[in-house]
């Protein structure tokens, strides 16, 4: 290996841990901006939005920590002809964003409603229990 007359021993050497200092600042650099995309696209991201109508069973406020606005909406269904018995219910379980909300469908036990909602792919305990929630109220009958 042939060095240069100017360059000494140790200026070789500090060469090498400023490259691989770089190289590690660049990796680290990546990771954070992987880490920080999956948990904008599994947490924050809307992956659909719709609207759901049924009976609401209940609304709940609930939580150890962090206390969260959840609720049921039963939705009446019917069966193929394969199967026996006519009427099938589904159940949507959702979390609530805004207390306005929550209060008013905390009155509406029972009866028929029919709810704005987005989805995500996961969950945040300080925005509820459901990867469904809702966010506005369409109607109330």
């Amino acid at each position: 290996m042939k060095t240069n007359r100017n360059e000494t021993p140790n200026t070789r050497k500090d060469t090498l841990k400023s490259s691989a200092k770089r190289w590690f600042r660049n990796i680290l650099i990546l990771l954070v901006l992987a880490l920080a995309t999956f948990v904008y696209f599994r947490y924050f991201f809307v992956f659909g939005t719709g609207v759901k109508a049924g009976q609401l069973n209940y609304v709940v406020y609930k939580g150890y920590l962090f206390k969260t606005y959840e609720g049921k909406l039963i939705q009446a269904g019917y069966r193929s002809g394969k199967v026996s018995g006519p009427i099938q219910s589904y159940e949507f379980e959702f979390s609530i964003s805004d207390e306005k909300v929550a209060e008013k469908l905390m009155l509406a036990g029972g009866r028929d409603v029919e709810l704005h909602y987005k989805e995500y792919f996961g969950a945040i305990p300080w925005r509820g229990y459901s990867k469904y929630v809702v966010d506005s109220i369409i109607d109330i009958q």
